[in-house]
């Protein structure tokens, strides 16, 4: 057994193994290949045959990690700045995770958007999800929607949502959904995205960021759960 894990204090990838074997990666400005080679490099080294997809999912025209010499770039700064407001959304996410008795995904990272989510299920069955997303085979979208969801993350940002934002949908999408008035008034409904989407920057100027943010998670899942009729009672607890 083995886990890779990032150090975004001492950026650096570190590899451990269960028979005690060690190794690690500095994360500087380098090419994705070569980036690549040397995680490959370490994983042989200690004796762990990993077959991995090795192309990115989810995003237009994706390079495969061997080849990608065009993505250069590593600021450790920045890299620290992003990894403390996944810690600090991390924090809320678990919160608002404990209010629920059904069915939840723990609160994860998911490497294609990029995004952090948690995910609630009522329990029902949902429609075959049209799947469509860019380089992710829709078997899996429609495995990972097959029941009744409501969700809610942070996401960094690009496309047509040009800054970083939480987000939240439902799935399938209850009809009303999208005239629901939500908390605080900086959220906002995307046709492009078929969520509400509010910025990171009203949450961090914000007097309680947390409290903005707790709000934004609590009052776009009772629109949608009670839109689609959710068995609320069944599924919550009250907090405290």
């Amino acid at each position: 057994m083995f886990q890779i894990d990032f150090d975004f204090l001492a950026h650096r990838l570190l590899i451990q193994a269960s028979d005690g074997g060690m190794g690690s990666v500095k994360l500087e400005a380098r090419s994705v290949a070569s980036f690549y080679a040397a995680l490959r490099g370490e994983l042989s080294r200690l004796g762990l045959d990993v077959r991995i997809h090795a192309s990115p999912n989810e995003v237009e025209d994706p390079i495969p990690f061997a080849k990608d010499e065009r993505h250069a770039s590593y600021d450790p700064v920045f890299a620290s700045r992003f990894w403390t407001i996944l810690l600090r959304s991390d924090r809320i996410f678990q919160r608002f995770r404990s209010r629920f008795l059904g069915k939840c995904s723990p609160v994860h990272f998911f490497w294609g958007a990029p995004d952090l989510a948690v995910t609630r299920f009522s329990g029902r069955p949902a429609p075959t999800h049209p799947g469509g997303i860019p380089h992710l085979p829709d078997a899996v979208t429609r495995d990972a929607y097959s029941h009744e969801v409501i969700s809610c993350g942070f996401w960094p940002g690009g496309g047509a949502c040009p800054y970083p934002a939480y987000y939240a949908y439902a799935y399938p999408e209850p009809q009303g959904f999208a005239a629901s008035r939500v908390q605080p008034e900086a959220a906002s409904y995307s046709p492009d995205f078929h969520e509400f989407l509010l910025p990171y920057d009203a949450v961090r100027l914000a007097a309680s960021p947390e409290d903005t943010l707790l709000a934004f998670l609590q009052s776009t899942y009772e629109a949608a759960a009670n839109l689609a009729a959710w068995d609320r009672k069944s599924l919550e607890r009250i907090e405290g």
